[in-house]
């Protein structure tokens, strides 16, 4: 095993500062507002040749204006003391400017109470002056005492030189490469309060993050691993719970601001978008802008409408309702009413219609419906990403596809196909070598992806089609010894190598 290195504290001490700093990277939010780490953020992490898990948590105790009921309070206590009970080291981060605070000493108390290795790390001892201050930090109970800043990067050696040895010992394998396929990220995007951390507890069967009713709980990006065994394989993903993306002009604080741009970080760096929707509010605007972005990054994609179970019993009364009807009393030209999955399915398709090529599943967090589908669903559109189509095979594909339409000519010029080749596989990628690729139009892009997709499936995928001009070198060169050789052929006239072709050569 690996190991695992937790860092606790009271609010606004700067743990998310030093996790940060420890883990190499921007991952948890650092900011001056007390109580901005909630969930247990979770980095994997090589220093000095040895790997271990690194866990950032929430403040413990309440900070100005919380209340000890306050529901995400309560959630944020509970991943703490998980953090703890999972940790093979504790990193306790103490302010040296504010000294020895109450809260200092009830956090100390309850990590003696643990039984683990505790570290104090000092923070905020910016200079030589400020680290003397750290000896005052001993009367929490605890040997381990090193001044550090997070910020200007003094003291962390010394704290990772001490808290390394601690770990169990690495077995066989760890810290070194594995022929294992890394896992699958899976990034859980959409407004607030549509569900997603929901659905991240349900696929793991845990309460790896904090649900609330309240808008906006999750703040930081949260990295969640999960393994599933099918049919005797193991399959590793990484689902990324994230913030929820409001409209600009809604997002009032910096806070809100930076767990936006995390959201859209981990849609850059995923492989796969499940793209969660409210099946009881419906679709919004802001809903389509989401959109837009994984459109942007060409991303694969998953549509997941949750919350079916409070629509279900609507859907089937309605369904009820209008087959009870007598079919002359219903007014002509009338709407047919939404009464099954598969015409909910495409209604949704035709409101995300820039996300056409998404499936569109229907579960419930709640009650666990259609949560199985929804990872074959991922696992087929995993397989689709990683399709890998034969040039011959390609061509033949495309040569059809223009037979059956032709590209319209643009000025008396038409656009000629000479072939294509497969460049990448995720988002998968294709080179057209044509004879003008300004003459390559929008329309006829998605024309030709459409048929790919009907020759390739690509279930989920975008598919990105590059037109490229065709090198002009072969045909000026045979021009050019064509011309020579008929020069040399004609007796009495001077050789024209290097001459310009059409012009007449002195005598």
């Amino acid at each position: 095993m690996s190991g695992l290195i937790a860092i606790v504290g009271r609010p606004n001490v700067g743990k998310s500062a030093l996790f940060n700093r420890i883990a190499g990277k921007r991952i948890a939010i650092v900011h001056d507002q007390p109580g901005v780490t909630r969930d247990r953020v979770t980095a994997e992490v090589e220093w000095g040749g040895r790997s271990f898990t690194l866990v950032d948590t929430g403040g413990i105790g309440l900070v100005r204006g919380e209340k000890a009921a306050d529901v995400i309070t309560e959630a944020a206590f509970e991943q703490v003391e998980l953090a703890i009970e999972a940790a093979n080291v504790i990193i306790l981060v103490v302010n040296i400017r504010e000294g020895v605070v109450p809260l200092d000493r009830d956090v100390a108390q309850k990590l003696r109470r643990s039984g683990k290795p505790v570290l104090i790390a000092v923070n905020k001892a910016d200079n030589d002056r400020e680290e003397a201050g750290a000896a005052e930090f001993s009367e929490l109970g605890f040997q381990k005492i090193f001044p550090v800043s997070a910020i200007h990067q003094r003291g962390i050696d010394a704290l990772m030189t001490a808290a390394l040895p601690i770990l169990p010992a690495q077995t066989e394998g760890d810290g070194v490469p594995s022929s294992e396929a890394p896992p699958l990220k899976l990034a859980v995007v959409g407004r607030p309060n549509v569900g997603k951390s929901s659905l991240i507890n349900a696929l793991t069967k845990s309460k790896r993050v904090i649900v609330t009713p309240i808008p906006g709980t999750t703040r930081d990006a949260v990295d969640v691993p999960f393994t599933v065994d099918t049919n005797g394989v193991r399959e590793n993903y990484l689902l990324i719970d994230t913030a929820g993306v409001r409209q600009r002009r809604h997002v009032d604080d910096s806070v809100e601001f930076f767990s936006v741009k995390r959201t859209e970080d981990s849609i850059a760096r995923c492989d796969i978008v499940i793209f969660v929707l409210d099946a009881e509010a419906g679709i919004f605007s802001q809903d389509k802008k989401v959109a837009d972005k994984i459109v942007e990054e060409r991303k694969a994609c998953i549509l997941v409408v949750n919350k079916w179970d409070l629509v279900a019993s609507g859907v089937e009364s309605g369904r009820r309702e209008f087959n009870q009807k007598d079919p002359e009393i219903r007014r002509e030209g009338q709407a047919k009413p939404l009464t099954s999955l598969a015409e909910f399915g495409e209604w949704v398709r035709e409101k995300m219609f820039f996300l056409d090529y998404a499936p569109v599943i229907f579960t419930s967090a709640l009650s666990g419906f259609h949560l199985e589908r929804l990872l074959e669903s991922v696992r087929y559109v995993a397989s689709q990403l990683r399709q890998k189509v034969p040039t011959a095979i390609l061509n033949r594909a495309l040569h059809d596809a223009v037979e059956k339409r032709q590209p319209v000519s643009s000025a008396g010029h038409r656009l000629k196909f000479f072939y294509a080749t497969q460049v990448k596989t995720s988002p998968p990628t294709f080179v057209l070598f044509v004879n003008r690729s300004d003459l390559f139009t929008d329309t006829y892009r998605k024309y030709l992806s459409n048929e790919m997709r009907k020759a390739f499936g690509y279930e989920g995928c975008p598919i990105n089609l590059i037109p490229r001009d065709r090198e002009k070198t072969i045909e000026p060169i045979r021009r050019f010894k064509a011309a020579r050789n008929l020069q040399q052929s004609r007796p009495g006239r001077r050789p024209t190598v290097g001459r310009r072709r059409g012009k007449r050569q002195s005598r």
